[in-house]
C-alpha cells in the first residue's frame, strides 16, 4: 500500500484528482469506480476545474458507482444518482449512457444486484476504484459482518452508519435502512484502488485498516491483500497510524 500524507483535505483532494486525471489521460476509455459522500467532493471539484481549463476530456470515460440507497428514486436529492449529477456529471462531458449507478428504486433486490454485477462484467472491470472510509471501517456500504460479501448485494445499514448519514436528511426516520452496494469481492477485482481519508475522527479506524488484522469486522482491512492500493490521507487522519 502506497501512502501519500497530505497537509489537509484540500491537498488530499488535489492529489486524488491528479491521480484520476492521469488515469484518464493514459487510458481515455477507462472505467472509473466512483464514490459518494463528503470525502470525494473536493476531488470532483478539482476534476471539474481541470476539465473546464481544457486539460481533461471525459468523452470516452465510463464510470460505475459503488452504491445507492435502496428505496430512493433518482430524482430524490439524497440519492447517489442525484449526488453524482450535481457534483460531477453535469459539469463535465461524460456521456450519460457511460455512467452506471445501482437503481435504488428497484424493489427486487436480488434482480437489481444481479443486473449491476452484469453491468460491471460488460464494462470489463474497473481500472481505478475510488473509496472513502466509514467510521466503522465500511467501504461502499459493506458493513462489519461475519464474512466478506463477494458480489453486489443488498445490505442492512448499521445504526452507526444511519447516524452518520442523519445530517443529510430532515429526520432520522427518513434515512434509508438498506442500500445496494458492490461487494468486497467486486471491489477487490478493480485493477487499482484509491482510498481517501480525511479528519482526526477517522484516525483510529484508519490505523485498524492499515495496521490491524484483516477481518470482516473491519471491512476495509481486506485492502491489505490488494496488490495496488494508494492511500491519500491528511495529517489528522494519519495521526495515530504510527502511535
Amino acid at each position: 500500500m502506497r501512502i501519500y500524507r497530505t497537509a489537509d483535505y484540500q491537498e488530499m483532494s488535489r492529489t486524488a484528482a491528479m491521480i484520476l486525471a492521469a488515469q484518464i489521460q493514459i487510458k481515455p476509455d477507462c472505467v472509473l469506480g466512483l464514490a459518494t459522500g463528503s470525502t470525494p467532493v473536493g476531488m470532483y471539484e478539482e476534476l471539474i476545474r481541470l476539465h473546464r481549463a481544457g486539460h481533461l476530456d471525459f468523452s470516452d470515460v465510463r464510470s460505475a458507482n459503488l452504491d445507492e440507497y435502496r428505496g430512493l428514486t433518482r430524482d430524490h436529492d439524497q440519492s447517489y444518482y442525484y449526488f453524482m449529477q450535481k457534483n460531477l456529471f453535469e459539469h463535465v462531458n461524460i456521456k450519460p449512457e457511460n455512467t452506471h449507478i445501482p437503481d435504488g428504486s428497484c424493489p427486487d433486490a436480488e434482480a437489481e444486484c444481479a443486473r449491476y454485477e452484469a453491468v460491471l462484467a460488460q464494462l470489463g472491470g474497473v481500472d481505478l476504484q475510488v473509496l472513502g472510509l466509514g467510521h466503522n471501517g465500511h467501504i461502499g456500504f459493506n458493513e462489519p459482518a461475519d464474512a466478506f460479501a463477494k458480489a453486489t448485494h443488498c445490505v442492512d445499514l448499521t445504526a452507526s452508519t444511519i447516524k452518520a448519514n442523519r445530517r443529510f436528511f430532515e429526520r432520522e426516520e427518513d434515512v434509508p435502512r438498506q442500500a445496494y452496494t458492490m461487494g468486497i469481492g467486486t471491489i477487490m477485482r478493480a485493477a487499482k484502488i484509491l482510498l481517501l481519508v480525511s479528519g482526526a475522527d477517522k484516525s483510529d479506524i484508519l490505523r485498524e485498516v492499515v495496521a490491524g488484522p484483516v477481518t470482516p469486522q473491519v471491512p476495509a482491512s481486506i485492502l491489505q491483500f490488494h496488490p495496488d492500493v494508494t492511500l491519500i490521507a491528511d495529517e489528522a487522519a494519519l495521526s495515530r497510524l504510527h502511535s
